[in-house]
């Protein structure tokens, strides 16, 4: 028995180390603190990148729970936005604060933290976090991206799945399944956010699988799911670290460690979640203006 247990130590201790050697936030864990929009990674070997592939052995998920449309909300009071996830997150919740910040009615707040993300409950248990969240400070509409600390292995039920196993999706697919039953069980509506184009060729592939992951379970689970690998890529569906803007005119879009992007790349992976929120909010469409009356005579 005690062989086992030591056994399935070492087996957890060496998922632990392996996968934060491949995550960016995770590096920092282990060499040098972390910073907000931009943590170092250290460069990966090239790799073909697998093919997204959604989660094996999931089970279907129950009826989704209604939650109250946003234009219902918005014509009740502030209209409260949350922006849940890692360091990626942060400059997400940017560009959207940017974006929002002129519509009166309308709030947004930063949730996310860097260094956590769905894989590693032992460092920050998200679940619980965004629990206790949601205690203090209740809102009406969660935007999440999460993942780019998130390739390295999952404990659950005492079992430890590498990274891309079988095991690993259905676990990973499971927390996302959790996390937007309690936003929805708090009548949160829920828009997720894709990981973005990549500049190392194997970690492009290992948050191409990730996003395979979400998609599929934002498809089971009638989440909006707003991609941005097309945002993020060049003509030639590459990384580029210059993207042409509204204008037409070439803009340094991403952060120098090739993952996170610059405030110009936040404000463009901002822009369709905007336009999403705005539409089921109902701002996208003029707004009814105060007719005078004249007075009595």
């Amino acid at each position: 028995m005690r062989a086992g247990i030591n056994a399935l130590t070492a087996a957890f201790v060496v998922g632990v180390v392996a996968g934060l050697a491949l995550t960016p936030d995770g590096r920092a864990w282990m060499r040098e603190p972390t910073l907000l929009l931009g943590e170092k990674a250290a460069a990966s070997a090239p790799a073909a990148a697998p093919e997204p592939a959604p989660p094996p052995n999931v089970v279907a998920p129950p009826p989704a729970a209604a939650v109250t449309p946003l234009a219902a909300r918005l014509a009740q009071g502030p209209l409260r936005i949350g922006v849940f996830g890692d360091s990626m997150a942060d400059g997400l919740y940017a560009g959207l604060y940017r974006e929002l910040r002129d519509q009166p009615d309308v709030t947004v707040s930063k949730f996310s933290e860097v260094s956590t993300g769905l894989s590693r409950y032992d460092y920050v248990n998200i679940q619980e976090k965004t629990r206790r969240q949601l205690d203090e400070q209740p809102v009406d509409a969660a935007v999440i991206l999460f993942g780019t600390n998130d390739a390295q292995g999952i404990e659950m039920d005492g079992t430890v799945h590498p990274f891309g196993s079988d095991g690993w999706k259905a676990a990973y697919a499971r927390r996302i399944d959790d996390l937007v039953a309690l936003l929805r069980s708090r009548d949160v509506a829920v828009y997720w956010v894709g990981l973005p184009r990549m500049k190392g060729e194997r970690f492009d592939g290992r948050m191409a699988l990730i996003n395979g992951v979400v998609a599929a379970r934002m498809r089971a689970l009638g989440v909006p799911y707003i991609e941005t690998v097309s945002l993020t890529s060049g003509e030639d569906g590459g990384y580029e670290a210059y993207l042409p803007n509204d204008d037409g005119r070439r803009v340094l879009m991403r952060a120098n460690d090739g993952i996170h992007m610059s405030m110009a790349g936040y404000l463009r992976i901002s822009a369709p979640v905007v336009v999403r929120l705005k539409r089921d909010a109902g701002l996208d469409r003029p707004q009814p203006t105060a007719t005078a009356v004249a007075p009595a005579a």
